[in-house]
């Protein structure tokens, strides 16, 4: 199989801030190679009816995948991962939506 994408799989950490209270920041990313794919359509209404919003997959070798909540594609594409999906033992698809920014 052809690995046409390269994306930044992000795990959220907990850290104390300076006034010591615990605050998420993204950990280490962790660049592997991917291919990039569309929602499928039955996937897409399923997801919009309990309220989320798929924008885009991602597949990934599995033994990559370590449950990473955030995915990073481009130059500043930030996503969600909302669910995933794992057809066999090598390949699992990251289902993601647009990761909300911070204000």
């Amino acid at each position: 199989m052809m690995w046409r994408d390269v994306v930044d799989l992000i795990p959220l950490i907990n850290v104390k801030n300076g006034y010591g209270e615990e605050v998420e920041q993204d950990g280490i990313p962790k660049t592997v190679y991917a291919n990039k794919k569309s929602v499928r359509q039955t996937e897409f209404y399923q997801a919009m009816a309990a309220g989320m919003k798929p924008e885009i997959v991602f597949e990934v070798m599995v033994a990559d995948y370590s449950n990473e909540p955030k995915v990073k594609y481009g130059e500043d594409k930030y996503y969600r991962v909302i669910r995933t999906y794992s057809a066999n033992d090598e390949h699992i698809e990251l289902v993601c939506s647009i990761y909300p920014m911070e204000e």
